[in-house]
């Protein structure tokens, strides 16, 4: 991955940490110049959403898959 790629990933991290008050476990955010993948787990649906919305501010026109699992 480049360094580029590298260090929007770590910024998508803090962000969505941000936004979720770090709610999101095994937080983990796969950056291509295609799309964006996220993955994790959280304790509701409210949560993944802020997670989403945590990239979409960053990126608001990159594909974004949003794979976290919800358990609860």
């Amino acid at each position: 991955m480049g360094a580029d790629l590298t260090h929007l990933r770590e910024e998508l991290e803090t962000r969505v940490q941000s936004r979720t008050g770090r709610r999101v476990r095994n937080l983990a955010i796969e950056v291509s110049p295609e799309c964006v993948v996220l993955q994790g787990q959280v304790g509701s649906y409210y949560i993944k959403q802020l997670a989403q919305h945590g990239v979409r501010e960053c990126l608001p026109n990159v594909p974004l898959q949003n794979a976290i699992t919800v358990a609860g």
